[in-house]
């Protein structure tokens, strides 16, 4: 940690000290969201760098949030972990999101695209229940971006376990997607839904999957209420 801070005894004043150093709120989210190893954290933050992204993980093992375990398995790998003082921060990142989803302009939002970013948060947070009893994979196709950025494959298997591939897996698609990502993101974060949006997107594959995608999909745990796109 920086040594220069606010000098005050306030307690808020101690723990901005800890928490508001850039990325910092942003890499706790990707903890509390299940990312306990290096590669998954640097895919929850990917415009973060990776010298930025250990050097603030140090950081927070000095100050007690998290701790670094060895992995069994991995001779040089390790994982990261929330302590109880990291766990207790649950609620606080909770509320900065819900005030952003609340008060910041969402038009303002989704100038901040990032494909890999919204892919990898609807991987985490896909509700598979609805899906077929085999695995399933859903091509989303951006037409908007670039070649090298523009396909992405969820592959979900029956015991409901999510992959993200930026590469073609392989696999049967069950699902083609073809849209925008600002109209994908828009209906990630609630701020819009696909059957609102239904004159952008082309499906092909099956139909019951492509009819239930706001179910399995789901949204952004930051998305409790609906506003309008500008």
């Amino acid at each position: 940690m920086s040594n220069v801070g606010y000098k005050q005894f306030c307690p808020l004043a101690m723990a901005a000290e800890v928490l508001c150093t850039r990325w910092t709120m942003v890499l706790l989210r990707e903890l509390m969201a299940g990312s306990t190893r290096f590669n998954d954290l640097r895919r929850g933050v990917p415009k973060m760098s990776p010298t930025l992204l250990s050097q603030r993980l140090k950081d927070l093992d000095a100050a007690g949030i998290i701790e670094r375990r060895p992995v069994p398995a991995d001779r040089n790998g390790f994982e990261y972990h929330l302590t109880e003082s990291g766990r207790d921060l649950h609620e606080t990142v909770i509320a900065m999101g819900m005030w952003g989803q609340k008060w910041v302009e969402s038009s303002l939002s989704l100038e901040n695209l990032d494909p890999s970013l919204l892919m990898w948060d609807m991987r985490r947070n896909l509700d598979p229940q609805t899906l077929p009893k085999h695995r399933t994979v859903v091509q989303f196709h951006y037409h908007d971006l670039p070649s090298s950025k523009c396909d992405w494959w969820l592959v979900i298997e029956p015991e409901g376990d999510v992959d993200l591939c930026w590469a073609d897996p392989g696999f049967e698609v069950d699902l083609y997607v073809s849209t925008d990502l600002r109209t994908m993101t828009a209906i990630w974060m609630g701020v819009t839904d696909v059957k609102s949006e239904a004159d952008k997107f082309e499906f092909t594959g099956s139909k019951k999957i492509a009819r239930d995608i706001q179910i399995w999909l789901g949204l952004s745990p930051f998305a409790v209420q609906k506003k309008r796109v500008p």
